[in-house]
């Protein structure tokens, strides 16, 4: 929530390292003093539920998606996944001056959303000196990885520069059982994959401080690897009696080379310790070179039918450019008032050609014409903001408006358009949407608050979902696009209570309600006349969800905390009918309700020896969606730290998914089918870290806690 106490800065009052990857934070969280241990690598949207921001939502469902962000002045300053704790971790608390913590994005922020941003800011008399750190890990699935960074800070220079390799390597597999409820044949198929990517990434960058008001920074990251991917499939067909049809045995083997690099060129000027101007140019560009060997084979029972063998390539280029301009203007009017305003334009264009050779074997193929595609997708976005944000008494409150409007073009070209000169059709929309925004919370006596909140959010279908051509790595389920797709947009209203305790107890009661109009879903339909299941995405319906989530934090004998949260949820979606370009019949949906629920709870405990462990569980109950739903599911993860050699030596073990349960299975039915799938990914991991830190700067460490045990994070 980002009705903030002082506004959306917050002082900050004070830093202790406590050790290993941990140090003790105290800041003003909606003009109350806070104070949490928490690890450098800690998420974002944890450490502030636990402080009571309970209208914080997770942008993904693997929280890797890297919505929640840390900055220090403003900038990534070389902060990745991978290194922030160990940088964070070796930065002196004398060193930092103020943390700005963001936890729901006003209107300055894209409508698609950041989940959350803390904002260290450094002093500008801070002394001069180096640190940095140098891992090395692996895991039971046979990946490993290692990493070195060092940074540099002075009063005219600040750098860094970093260097990381990783392979990694995932299994995956599932089955999938069709009914054809026409003439009550059946389709299982079983499917196993492999996937093994390695990768370089370096960033290198440097801000200079020019003068007391004006800094320059320049950033550049690049990344070069590629994998390779294995898939194999087994169907086994048959009819009402049970009787086998067919079997078939169909092999992938695809092998893919990316290289990406994002140059980055910015300028502040601060025009008064409470105003500045921030000026960001950036350029990106992106290509990934990937080619499929598809290999399948099928042997019927009726001796009268003859046995197929089939063999294709198909080589996929994607190449994506884009810029960034941005310029942001920040105006402190007092402690109590804020006023922001700025642009932000995104320019991108992207081209990804498919071409496919088709024949028995490796000796006879020719190219397939009637599979040749060539994607073309280009977006503009231009976006102006501006909020207000201010404090009456116990009154906090921040109103937004933010304008977007945007254009996309696209076209899907087959051969004869390409080469030949036949006219091809381009889709053209262009979008001019307003994306409100307001927070409102009021201090209520002995450690009581009351929240509200509203956004207006959208979702834009990205490029795949926009592009008709049919993927065919799955001959019996072929997925394309749907070039008439249009944004879903959403209203979200909250309304939250929180209550503290001095014993070091919270709880969080937050009511919620969304409403979505043209949801985007992924639908499904059967061809009869070739037994083939198409999937593809459409603006489907209206899509109503409202909800009560507590969230509780306990301290327990001194060694144990516990983190609960309870999401109970109810979710409505409108019935529709839509007819795909070769459906026999249209697709409908009914109009379909449920209640759904899930819990999680993280549990840290803090050993002799400075040792400290975690679990985290989570369990999702029956899960709606458009032609069906998803069965429960839960998880469990495990993770232990040990510091050495006066916290300059780390060894971290964790185990994720320890009980092998991260599967996804998902019942779906329309016109003509009945569908039971299940998937997984990944399975059971145990992975292993060392850590060194190295440096002239000394962490300041608070004696009267040097012997606490440390906190964390797991991965």
């Amino acid at each position: 929530q980002t009705a903030f106490g002082k506004g959306p800065y917050q002082e900050r009052n004070n830093v202790d390292f406590i050790g290993g990857n941990i140090m003790e934070i105290q800041f003003v969280l909606n003009d109350k003093q806070v104070k949490a241990e928490v690890g450098a690598d800690t998420i974002l949207l944890n450490v502030l539920r636990d402080l009571g921001c309970k209208s914080v939502k997770c942008g993904c469902e693997t929280t890797n998606c890297g919505l929640c962000t840390v900055w220090i002045n403003g900038k990534a300053s070389g902060l990745t996944a991978d290194n922030q704790a160990d940088i964070l971790e070796m930065m002196p608390a004398e060193d930092i001056k103020q943390v700005e913590v963001i936890t729901n994005p006003s209107a300055k922020y894209s409508p698609e959303g950041t989940a959350g941003i803390i904002n260290i800011i450094l002093k500008d008399d801070r002394k001069p000196g180096y640190y940095g750190s140098v891992k090395a890990g692996a895991d039971t699935d046979g990946g490993y990885q290692a990493s070195g960074n060092i940074n540099y800070s002075s009063s005219k220079v600040d750098a860094y520069a970093n260097l990381s390799y990783r392979n990694r390597e995932m299994k995956g597999g599932g089955i999938t059982s069709r009914e054809n409820t026409a003439n009550n044949s059946f389709l299982d198929q079983t499917n196993n994959s492999k996937r093994q990517h390695n990768n370089w990434l370096g960033r290198i960058g440097a801000t200079c401080h020019i003068t007391k008001s004006d800094d320059l920074a320049f950033n550049m990251t690049g990344m070069t690897g590629g994998g390779d991917n294995n898939e194999s499939i087994h169907y086994i067909s048959t009819d009402k009696q049970k009787n086998t049809v067919y079997t078939s045995d169909r092999t992938t083997d695809g092998n893919s080379d990316m290289k990406m690099y994002n140059l980055e060129l910015n300028y502040l000027h601060k025009f008064s310790e409470n105003s500045n101007i921030d000026l960001t140019v950036s350029n990106n560009q992106w290509r990934n070179d990937g080619l499929s060997i598809y290999e399948q084979s099928t042997r019927y029972t009726d001796t009268d039918l003859t046995d197929k063998q089939e063999y294709q390539t198909q080589e996929n280029n994607i190449k994506n450019k884009s810029w960034e301009v941005q310029a942001d203007y920040t105006n402190k009017i007092s402690d109590a008032s804020r006023i922001e305003a700025g642009y932000k334009g995104t320019f991108q264009r992207e081209s990804s050609p498919v071409d496919t050779y088709t024949g028995t074997t490796a000796t006879d193929i020719e190219q397939d014409q009637a599979l040749y595609n060539r994607f073309l997708y280009n977006q503009d976005v231009h976006a102006l903001y501006m909020t207000y944000g201010g404090k009456w008494n116990n009154l906090s409150y921040q109103a937004g408006l933010r304008g977007e409007y945007w254009r996309v073009d696209t076209r899907s070209l087959d051969f004869d358009q390409e080469f030949n000169g036949k006219p091809s059709e381009t889709f053209e929309k262009d979008y001019f949407k307003l994306f409100p925004s307001a927070f409102i919370s009021y201090a209520l006596p002995k450690n009581n608050e009351i929240q509200v909140n509203y956004t207006r959010r959208l979702r834009r279908p990205w490029g795949g979902q926009l592009n008709s051509f049919r993927n065919i790595s799955d001959a019996s389920n072929i997925s394309f696009g749907n070039p008439e797709l249009t944004p879903e947009y959403s209203h979200s209203f909250e309304l939250n209570y929180i209550k503290t305790w001095e014993s070091g107890h919270t709880l969080s009661l937050s009511g919620y309600y969304r409403s979505t109009d043209d949801v985007i879903q992924r639908i499904r339909f059967l061809n009869t006349a070739d037994n083939v299941m198409y999937t593809t995405s459409e603006n489907v319906a209206r899509q109503q969800n409202s909800g009560l989530e507590i969230v509780g934090k306990n301290n327990l004998f001194s060694i144990l905390s516990l983190t609960t949260t309870v999401n109970l949820y109810y979710s409505k979606l409108d019935g529709f009918s839509y007819l795909p370009e070769g459906a026999e019949a249209p697709v409908i949906g009914e109009e379909d309700e449920s209640f759904n629920w899930n819990v999680r709870m993280i549990a840290n405990v803090s050993l002799p020896w400075g040792v400290s462990l975690q679990g985290t569980g989570n369990y999702n109950s029956k899960r709606l969606m458009a032609q069906g739903y998803r069965e429960p599911n839960y998880s469990v993860d495990l993770g232990l730290r040990k510091s050495f050699l006066k916290d300059k030596l780390t060894l971290s073990i964790n185990a994720r998914d320890l009980l092998d349960s991260r599967r996804f299975r998902t019942i779906t039915s329309g016109d003509g089918f009945w569908q039971d799938s299940e998937n997984w990914r990944g399975g059971r991991r145990v992975g292993f870290t060392l850590t060194y830190n190295f440096g002239n700067m000394n962490k300041k460490k608070d004696k009267s806690r040097s012997e606490e045990p440390d906190m964390y994070e797991m991965d």
